[in-house]
């Protein structure tokens, strides 16, 4: 009669001494272990290939379209911008902020309005003519946003608002520093708020996200969208309407313009009148 190791195909009638038992057993569990290390092997190497079929492929063509103007607006910043604002965007101490999160709604008014790139450090960067192309702008814009994040560019109509919120609006928020039809004033410290006349409705909205200077940052939680687009409504028709004394003193209206006038004019007349008399 022959029985079987329960351990190994060897019968007990045939393996011999206890010794040759041991070994027969030492040898089934190696192969047991050869068999456990090529079969994980295998299927690691059935992932990959798995793997550098669909996946990177698929990765490779979103990485393409994405990086084409990112790239090209890292060449430009590292050209223009990396020495006031950091190599990561951080920001360098008495040079330039970090723009980690501040978006490419910063980034186009900053750079559209022709502030930036800074020509020297002063109290307030002066709006003046782009030195980029709306090219460039657009991908400076894909490249802060990629690796800042930050408020992103509106859409659609910005002055679809209430005529009417919007004066409130723009009186309770922003005629402090604009005046109250967005003539601009003086600030402290040497800076001033600009006047508003020829903002485009892009730029009036992304400076109300983003808050550049002095101005403070309305967000969506402060300001709502179309609370946005309403006091846009209003500054664009207060700045398009002719002024109505005709003199553009700060739209003081008729009676002011002609005090004004009247004052200038008689103080004229006077010293006029001392001088000749002076003489005589």
């Amino acid at each position: 009669m022959s029985t079987t190791n329960p351990h190994s195909d060897t019968p007990l009638d045939d393996a011999g001494t206890p010794v040759d038992r041991a070994r027969a057993r030492r040898r089934s569990k190696h192969r047991r272990r050869l068999a456990n290390v090529a079969g994980l092997m295998a299927s690691l190497v059935l992932t990959g290939a798995l793997y550098s079929v669909f996946a990177p492929a698929q990765a490779a063509d979103e990485t393409t379209s994405e990086s084409a103007a990112e790239a090209a607006g890292r060449e430009l910043y590292e050209r223009s911008c990396i020495s006031c604002h950091g190599e990561n965007l951080e920001g360098v101490p008495n040079r330039g902020p970090s723009l980690i999160g501040v978006g490419e709604a910063s980034v186009y008014f900053q750079v559209h309005t022709g502030r930036m790139p800074l020509v020297r450090q002063e109290a307030d960067a002066p709006d003046k003519p782009a030195v980029f192309s709306d090219e460039e702008i657009d991908q400076l814009m894909a490249y802060v946003q990629a690796n800042g994040g930050g408020p992103t560019l509106p859409s659609g109509n910005l002055r679809d608002g209430e005529l009417a919120e919007g004066g409130e609006l723009f009186r309770l928020n922003c005629a402090s520093c604009h005046n109250f039809v967005g003539e601009g004033g003086a600030l402290s410290s040497g800076k001033a708020a600009p006047s508003l006349d020829g903002a485009t409705d892009l730029e009036i909205y992304t400076a109300m996200l983003t808050g550049p200077a002095n101005m403070p940052v309305f967000g969506d939680n402060q300001l709502t969208p179309d609370e946005k687009r309403s006091i846009i409504a209003y500054v664009q028709t207060v700045t398009d309407m002719a002024d109505p004394g005709g003199a553009g003193i700060g739209r003081l209206g008729p009676v002011a313009e002609g005090l004004v006038l009247w004052v200038v004019g008689v103080s004229a007349l006077m010293f006029g009148i001392f001088w000749m008399g002076s003489k005589a």
